[in-house]
């Protein structure tokens, strides 16, 4: 696959929804993730992303002004062991207490659909870093409607062992803006991954659409130790 412009990406997309990179920095040092999440509606955009232990959590930036919590309260950041779970919604959970009975990430994943908001159907896209005695894989999933059609149900598992260098995938909830809202086609995108923790949160963040971002999370774990340095950048301060 083509390396794609991860700035490009964002920047000629006004809205992807929530979006997910995981990846290996160019040194090979370190394993990278990054989350972000965008709102077109006043609930979706009243969120800020808040420390949570290991992980992080979506919160109320206004709690007297929060409608529906059901689908954008979560969190999306959270560590079992040496596995770092990362998604765009309550499904980390399942993750997390289905691998922590000892179920793949695929299988722990079974028992979840796509959001409940047709006609969108949202995707669920989810993705885990393992690092472990100075090895790095990671995997993503994506858990769609078929086509629009809230009948159907299709699961799609992607797995990176010992992946390169400086190269990342990416994935995100929606192909561009609509109505319906069109969900993400194809393979994880294959993008580039620098060493540099804070210029990457820089792109990231100045790349998302100004009116629809909300909040964006970057995390680099040192394969060799574990130990992670992580940065919140909230558009609501």
């Amino acid at each position: 696959m083509k390396t794609l412009s991860l700035k490009e990406e964002l920047t000629n997309n006004a809205y992807p929804g929530r979006g997910i990179v995981i990846g290996k920095s160019a040194n090979g040092k370190y394993a990278v993730t990054a989350y972000f999440i965008m709102g077109r509606s006043s609930n979706s955009r009243n969120r800020v992303f808040v420390e949570d232990g290991q992980g992080i959590r979506t919160e109320a930036f206004d709690p007297s002004k929060l409608e529906d919590p059901s689908l954008i309260i979560y969190a999306p950041i959270r560590v079992l062991g040496n596995k770092t779970i990362v998604t765009n919604g309550d499904q980390t959970d399942t993750a997390f207490d289905g691998m922590a009975e000892g179920k793949s990430f695929e299988q722990s994943l079974r028992v979840r659909r796509y959001e409940p908001d047709g006609p969108n159907y949202t995707p669920r896209i989810s993705g885990v870093l393992l690092v472990e005695e100075g090895t790095f894989h990671y995997a993503m999933s994506i858990l769609k409607s078929n086509n629009g059609d809230g009948d159907g149900d299709n699961r799609y598992t992607f797995t990176y062992e010992n992946p390169k260098a400086g190269e990342g995938r990416f994935i995100h909830t929606y192909m561009h803006d609509g109505n319906p809202l069109p969900s993400f086609e194809g393979e994880p995108k294959v993008v580039e991954i620098p060493d540099d923790m804070e210029a990457f949160t820089e792109m990231l963040w100045n790349s998302l659409n100004e009116d629809n971002k909300v909040s964006l999370f970057v995390r680099y774990i040192d394969i060799a130790t574990g130990e992670y340095t992580s940065k919140i950048v909230n558009k609501n301060q």
